[in-house]
């Protein structure tokens, strides 16, 4: 058994078109689970694909279950892409997503704005009820268990979003952490700790001080600077350190310097291995 992550999307809101929304996929026994589906994430599932990671069929259609960290835009706008495209090109099962409190009200919603292409479609696709989805919302603790994997979730502090996880993913040969948005927290190196891979955001010290006062604040509240996520891999020792979701939020524009400014700095005060993730990365 042999436990892969495939970055679908490592993006911001900015709407960099080399950088899909958040999204990102653990392949363990040939199944795939997904954490997140920003903007983009059925059809980097589909370039996934035809790269050879064949774990995703055909458009997606393998993609049965999935996590979500939070409820922000930029981490949910691939939502109805992921229940309702793969159900016309052939998933014949209902999407299981585990989420916080809030995720049935926008499965619901989104039932309720596509309800009359539901009824349309469902006349002539066999698999008539695969387009329905089961939102868990979850606690921290053991959320999920098969065969190939278990899920831990945690809390994390992503300011006024109250109900924000990470998860941890164990699986025969690997443990993989991944943060979400959040500023630094010790339930996140509680559950990393002698992780083989975490996955964490991050951004940029040389571009804070570009950032205006309230820039700087939101920066401060939401995220974690690149210091700071060396303090935390320098306690959690992961085999592998992986960032992204790089935000430079009030920076304007991402320059073509970021990535290396931002990695950079990491490793000014972490001697671990350390990468930057971009799309359709894998590890």
């Amino acid at each position: 058994m042999s436990t892969q992550i495939v970055m679908l999307g490592t993006g911001t809101p900015y709407p960099d078109p080399d950088r899909s929304g958040p999204a990102t996929a653990i392949i363990v026994n040939d199944t795939p689970y997904l954490i997140d589906f920003g903007p983009g994430v059925v059809r980097q599932a589909a370039a996934a694909y035809q790269k050879g990671i064949t774990a995703f069929g055909r458009c997606a259609i393998n993609i049965k279950t999935a996590f979500l960290t939070h409820l922000h835009s930029d981490h949910t706008m691939g939502y109805p892409d992921l229940i309702f495209t793969p159900w016309i090109m052939g998933r014949d099962q209902p999407l299981q997503v585990y989420g916080p409190h809030g995720l049935k009200t926008m499965t619901e919603s989104i039932m309720t704005a596509w309800q009359i292409d539901i009824a349309a479609r469902s006349e002539r696709l066999s698999s008539s009820a695969a387009y329905q989805v089961n939102a868990h919302e979850i606690l921290p603790g053991i959320i999920y268990r098969d065969r190939n994997v278990a899920v831990t979730s945690f809390c994390v502090h992503h300011h006024e979003m109250k109900d924000s996880f990470g998860f941890r993913f164990d699986s025969p040969d690997r443990s993989i952490v991944i943060s979400g948005d959040t500023t630094p927290t010790q339930a996140l190196i509680d559950n990393s700790r002698g992780c083989d891979v975490l996955i964490h955001e991050a951004y940029s010290l040389a571009s804070y001080d570009h950032a205006s006062p309230a820039w700087q604040e939101f920066r401060r509240t939401h995220h974690t600077s690149s210091k700071e996520l060396a303090e935390i891999a320098a306690q959690v020792k992961p085999g592998l350190l992986v960032l992204y979701h790089r935000s430079n939020a009030g920076d304007g524009e991402i320059g073509p310097n970021a990535e290396a400014e931002v990695i950079e700095e990491v490793r000014q005060f972490y001697s671990g291995e350390v990468v930057t993730g971009h799309d359709l990365d894998v590890f």
